[in-house]
């Protein structure tokens, strides 16, 4: 893989997997595709979360370009708890500061890195080209985690709809580098 491209979804009406965009985040989309194309970026593969949000964020590059648009399990929103929680955000602090608390029918920050990694290891040792992922704001946040130690949940809170981060070896060392502007 000669480029990693990581994509958080555009605005949403909600957290549930069949949440559709907003008006804003149509909008989003269609400014994201006129982006990616600006900055020159060749994408070979696109991977999405099979969640709504994420294939119609990325969904205007992908007809352009005549892309298909594979899903991945694996790149699905991290579910802090089944149970209701008034003070998420909190709760999502913890979670950076202990990546093994994990709450009644949660995921860990730990197990959520850990099933994003399994296909970025896979990318890296199978993949050729540029490959664009598209996922989820908390999720997005831990993945970078893998390249620089220090992301942690102030990152997080920092993290725009959409946002983009482009990842690449040079001379032996990941290199990431932010590259989408409001």
């Amino acid at each position: 893989m000669d480029k990693l491209i990581l994509v958080r979804h555009s605005d949403t009406e909600g957290q549930h997997e069949d949440s559709p965009l907003t008006k804003l985040g149509v909008q989003q989309a269609q400014v994201l595709a006129s982006f990616l194309d600006q900055a020159g970026y060749k994408v070979d593969r696109i991977i999405s979360s099979p969640f709504l949000r994420a294939i119609e964020t990325i969904r205007p590059f992908a007809e352009k370009h005549n892309l298909s648009i594979e899903t991945d399990e694996r790149l699905e929103e991290r579910i802090l708890s089944h149970e209701p929680l008034d003070d998420w955000e909190e709760v999502l602090r913890d979670t950076f500061k202990d990546p093994d608390l994990k709450l009644s029918g949660g995921e860990s920050s730990a197990e959520a890195k850990e099933r994003g990694l399994e296909l970025i290891h896979e990318l890296e040792a199978h993949a050729e080209g540029n490959v664009l992922l598209v996922t989820h704001g908390n999720l997005l946040a831990l993945l970078l985690q893998r390249y620089n130690r220090e992301i942690d949940f102030y990152d997080w809170k920092r993290l725009t709809r959409p946002d983009v981060f482009v990842i690449q070896k040079q001379g032996g060392e990941y290199v990431v580098e932010r590259v989408w502007e409001d």
